[in-house]
This record gives C-alpha cells, sequence and structure tokens, in this order.
C-alpha cells in the first residue's frame, strides 16, 4: 500500500491529467516508438494513428489518480485490460519499459509541474499498478497454458475454410497447423492474430471475436473488411482485415494467440438469454447462439440484430435455424434501409433497432455489441426498463470502454 504522502502526490496531478492527459499518452507512445520500435508488432497503430488508443490511456491514467486511495474500484478495468494484454503478448518486462517512457513523459509534458516529488510517486504508483497487471496476467497466462490443447504466447493455424457470409463479413476456419488439439473457450471471447502488413514493413495484431461454438476442432473468426483511409496518414487503418479478405486463402498459416476476454455466456446460470447486436458485433453473439442451440439448452433466448442493410446482413439463415431449434428462441432482424432488387433479406422491419416495445423475458441475462453509439442507446433503453446493471453485459470492440 501506497503511503498518504504519495497517494496526496498522485490525486493532487488528476485535474492536470485530466486536462493535458492526451497530450501525454501521445508524447508517450511517440517516445516509446522512437526508443523501442519493435513494440510497434504489439499495438494497433491504427488505434495510435486515429487517436483512440491515447485517449484510453488518458482516462485510464486520470482514472487511477483519481482513485489511488482505493484502486481495487478499477479492478473490473483491469481485468479487462488484463485480458487484452494476455491476448497481444504482453510480458512482465514490457512493463519497466513502459513506466521509464510514461515517467519520462510525464517530465517531458508537464515541466515545472513534474516535480522530483511528482515523479517519484508516480514511479511508487505506477510500479503498484504494473504488480498488479503482472499477477492478474500471469494468472492468465497459466490457465492458457494448463488447459487441454492450451498455450501461451503465437501458435500457427491454417486456414481450413474461408466463407463469405456478406458484401463485407468473411469467415475463417482455423484449426493448428501442428495437428494439436484446439483449446475449450466461452462463447462470447476473442482471439488475437497476427500478420505481415508489407506497407508497414513489420507485423500488426488485431483481435477478433470467436464467431462459433467451442468443441468443434476449430477456431472460426468473421471479419469484417475496413474501408479504411487509404492515405499515408491514416495508412494502417483497415489493413489487417483487408490482408484477410483479400490475400488469406484456404491452406495459408495465420498466427494466433489463445482465446481471451472476460465477455462471454454465463454458463452457470438458467437465466433467460437476451442478445442484442448490430453489424459486426454479432459475431459473439453467434458463437453464443450456437453454443446454446449445441447444448440443446432449455433457456428462453431472444436474439435482436441491427444492420444498415440486407448485403451487409450476415448469418441471418444461420440465426432463424437456430433460434427455431430452441424449446424457447425467437429472433428480430432489422435494417436500417432496403435495397432494391434484393430478395430474401430477412429482416422483420425497417429502420433502427428500438427495444421499447419488445418483449423480454424477465430476470434475464442481457449481452449487448456492437458501435458504441448502439451499445449506449440499448444500454440505456434496458436501464430505463429497470434491468439492473449486473444483467447487462457489453463488449466494446476496440480500445476504451462503453459510455451509457
Amino acid at each position: 500500500m501506497l503511503d498518504s504522502t504519495v497517494r496526496q502526490t498522485v490525486k493532487a496531478t488528476a485535474p492536470v491529467l485530466e486536462t493535458h492527459g492526451v497530450d501525454l499518452t501521445r508524447h508517450f507512445y511517440a517516445r516509446m516508438f522512437q526508443h523501442n520500435p519493435e513494440l510497434r508488432e504489439v499495438f494497433n497503430q491504427g488505434h495510435q494513428r486515429s487517436g483512440t488508443q491515447q485517449q484510453a490511456l488518458a482516462m485510464a491514467v486520470a482514472a487511477y489518480a483519481r482513485h489511488i486511495d482505493d484502486p481495487s474500484v478499477l479492478m473490473p478495468v483491469l481485468e479487462r485490460i488484463a485480458h487484452k494484454h494476455v491476448s497481444l503478448g504482453i510480458r512482465a518486462e514490457h512493463y519497466g519499459i513502459v513506466g521509464r517512457h510514461l515517467l519520462a513523459s510525464i517530465s517531458e509534458v508537464l515541466g515545472a509541474a513534474a516535480t522530483p516529488a511528482v515523479i517519484d510517486a508516480w514511479a511508487q504508483a505506477y510500479g503498484q499498478l504494473a504488480d498488479v497487471l503482472i499477477g492478474l496476467e500471469g494468472s492468465l497466462y497459466q490457465a492458457a497454458s494448463e488447459q487441454p490443447g492450451g498455450w501461451t504466447g503465437w501458435r500457427t493455424f491454417r486456414v481450413l475454410r474461408k466463407q463469405p457470409e456478406s458484401d463485407e463479413i468473411t469467415s475463417f476456419e482455423l484449426a493448428p497447423a501442428d495437428g494439436g488439439q484446439v483449446p475449450p473457450f466461452r462463447p462470447g471471447q476473442y482471439v488475437s492474430v497476427r500478420v505481415v502488413v508489407p506497407e508497414l514493413g513489420h507485423r500488426q495484431p488485431r483481435q477478433y471475436s470467436l464467431s462459433d461454438a467451442p468443441g468443434r476442432g476449430h477456431l472460426r473468426i468473421s471479419v469484417k473488411r475496413e474501408a479504411g483511409d487509404r492515405s499515408e496518414a491514416a495508412l494502417p487503418e483497415g489493413m489487417v482485415s483487408n490482408h484477410l479478405h483479400q490475400r488469406l486463402a484456404e491452406g495459408d498459416v495465420i498466427e494466433v494467440a489463445p482465446p481471451s476476454g472476460d465477455f462471454f455466456l454465463h454458463e452457470e446460470r438458467d437465466t433467460p438469454v437476451v442478445l442484442i447486436s448490430a453489424g459486426v458485433g454479432i459475431t459473439p453473439m453467434m458463437a453464443m447462439l450456437e453454443h446454446l442451440h449445441a447444448q440443446r439448452s432449455r433457456r428462453p433466448v431472444r436474439f435482436f440484430h441491427a444492420a444498415r442493410h440486407a448485403r451487409a446482413q450476415a448469418f441471418a439463415p444461420r440465426v432463424r435455424q437456430l433460434v427455431q431449434g430452441l424449446p424457447d428462441g425467437a429472433a428480430w432482424i432489422v435494417h436500417e434501409e432496403a435495397i432494391d432488387g434484393v430478395t430474401g433479406t430477412g429482416h422483420d422491419a425497417l429502420g433502427r433497432l428500438d427495444l421499447t416495445d419488445q418483449s423480454l423475458p424477465s430476470n434475464a441475462d442481457h449481452y449487448v455489441c456492437g458501435p458504441r453509439g448502439f451499445m449506449a442507446a440499448q444500454i440505456a433503453a434496458l436501464r430505463a426498463r429497470g434491468v439492473p446493471q449486473e444483467r447487462i453485459h457489453a463488449e466494446a470492440f476496440g480500445t476504451g470502454g462503453v459510455a451509457a
């Protein structure tokens, strides 16, 4: 436990971090990549160029300063970060590098405000935070390595099948190239994949939800092709998804990290299940729905999904088939707009998804995934209906969290 003087010093920096936090984190990443360029392969360069990673880190640093007296209130956030770190192969030795550049950045950005007492206090505070994360990540690494078929770090998988699901989303079924076992995972979790991006000259990791049930001898990811900005300033945006869509073929190999993530179906409960998604947010919901069907679950299941239009819609026929095979299952699919000349769209309504008039089972667990604006709106609608926070589970793709 940090002494009171250190905690007071760190807390006193919270206002300046909230004001100048993004400047600080932008400087930090630039400094770290300059001195340790090998870490470019660990961090998503698309998020770096867009600024979302800097914003997320700035918010996290400020929150840590505010809650330094009782960091345990941040434990759910730290656990999510630990899962992300394990999926990217971040190890204990990386924390020394990050800490060195973070402290130097505090000094260089804050100037005279970064007194020796402030730097010393933040060194101790960072050490405490690093110890917590290293401990959490160590437990996750151990669990990943000890399960049947488990591993840590990166493992080579072969593409068994490549299947277009819509104009934008393609599924890839992956199996270990070494012929070994596929580990179990919890429906809703994700894996990281890593590929060489020739335009960048180095490898890049990306995280994709698993979209099939566990226990089927393969891992399936369903990837949305991001259009991105082809200008030099935004070069990494969409580069990995386009590489997978355009260059990765059946029989090719790709590096994969173990399944990870704290967003998953709560199988220990017998409560009804409500799955709410938009766009490519359907992918973890498919893993949950496939699993519930495979287990012959008797839990009531309601599947709600929104897509822009029929050509962007993935998995609609399979969703109908799965819910029809459940004792108490139903689906409601909404498209924002119709497309002339496209038949068999499979939608139930046009417009935006609105849960206000939908019949939801009581005491259900609600799982929400999609763009942040969509998620915030659906979570707000659920809260307005009196759904308690502990019955709402949300997954946001990318960095940061969900605002509602």
